[in-house]
C-alpha cells in the first residue's frame, strides 16, 4: 500500500510551495539546510527523502530521521522550527500527492542532494518513485526543478545526463561551493551552495553577500 502524505494543503499565511527531495548522494547537509532556509524565508515546503538519502542522512550528520511521512514531517518541523503545517512530506509511492501530476498545485523543485541514478532517471523520464515523476512533472510543465549533483569524478554518462537535463530547462547546480567568501567553518561552505538555491529560486536570503556586495 502506498504511503500516504501529512499536512495540510497549502494556506495563505505561507509563501507558494517549494519541493525538496534528498536523494542518495552525499551532502545530505546541503539537502536539510535548504529546508530550514526555506522554511525561514515563509515557504510551505513539501518534502520526499528516499531511501538511500536515510541511510546518507544517518552517515553524515547527526540526525535519524524516521521514514513515515508523518513522523518525517514532525521531526524536520521540530529541526527547522516551522509552523504548524508548513512541511508536508510524501512517501516514495503516494501517487495522490500534488506533485505527481501536472494539474496538482504548481511547485518548484529541488533535488539536493541529487544522486547520479536519480539524475539518470530524471534524464530519461524513469517515474519509477515519486521524486522522479515529480521532477518528470515539473519538466513537462515548464516547472523551475533545480538539480543538486555531488559526484566526482563525473563519467561521460553523468555529463550526457547533465547536459540533455540542462537542455529541458533544468538548472543543473553542482555542490561545489566557492572560497570568496572566505569560509571558515563546514556551516558556510553549506551555506554557499544553499544561497545559490535560493538565488535561483528568487528568494531572498542573508546566508552570504552577493558579489560585489
Amino acid at each position: 500500500m502506498a504511503e500516504a502524505s501529512i499536512g495540510p494543503m497549502n494556506k495563505s499565511n505561507f509563501l507558494p510551495p517549494v519541493t525538496v527531495a534528498l536523494t542518495g548522494a552525499s551532502g545530505a547537509q546541503y539537502g536539510l539546510r535548504l529546508i530550514e532556509a526555506l522554511i525561514a524565508a515563509g515557504h510551505e515546503v513539501w518534502v520526499m527523502v528516499s531511501k538511500a538519502a536515510h541511510l546518507v542522512i544517518e552517515t553524515e550528520t547527526d540526525a535519524s530521521l524516521p521514514a513515515r511521512p508523518e513522523r518525517l514531517a514532525q521531526a524536520l518541523s521540530e529541526r527547522s522550527g516551522a509552523a504548524e503545517g508548513q512541511i508536508r512530506c510524501f512517501g516514495r509511492e503516494d501517487w495522490m500527492a500534488p506533485v505527481a501530476s501536472g494539474s496538482g498545485a504548481p511547485s518548484a523543485m529541488v533535488i539536493c542532494p541529487c544522486s547520479t541514478g536519480t539524475l539518470s532517471a530524471v534524464a530519461t523520464g524513469a517515474s519509477n518513485n515519486l521524486i522522479e515523476r515529480a521532477a518528470d512533472v515539473a519538466l513537462k510543465e515548464r516547472r523551475q526543478l533545480i538539480l543538486v549533483p555531488r559526484e566526482t569524478p563525473l563519467s561521460a554518462i553523468h555529463l550526457e545526463h547533465m547536459l540533455n537535463l540542462a537542455r529541458l530547462g533544468a538548472v543543473v547546480l553542482p555542490a561545489a561551493p566557492g572560497f570568496y567568501h572566505r569560509p571558515t567553518t563546514v556551516d558556510d561552505l553549506v551555506d554557499f551552495i544553499v544561497a545559490r538555491i535560493l538565488n535561483q529560486l528568487g528568494i531572498e536570503h542573508r546566508l552570504m553577500p552577493r558579489w560585489g556586495e
